[in-house]
């Protein structure tokens, strides 16, 4: 299956955006147990 530039182009938008997405959701898991632990030695 080809595809034309332009669509490959929104496909590697699609990936970006949901890849940055993921890295947030991420990062925002790490803050919050690092925040629960440091909650819980107090």
């Amino acid at each position: 299956m080809s595809f034309t530039p332009e669509e490959q182009k929104e496909i590697q938008r699609r990936q970006r955006s949901r890849a940055l997405v993921t890295a947030l959701i991420l990062g925002a898991m790490v803050i919050l147990f690092y925040a629960i632990s440091i909650a819980k030695m107090l």
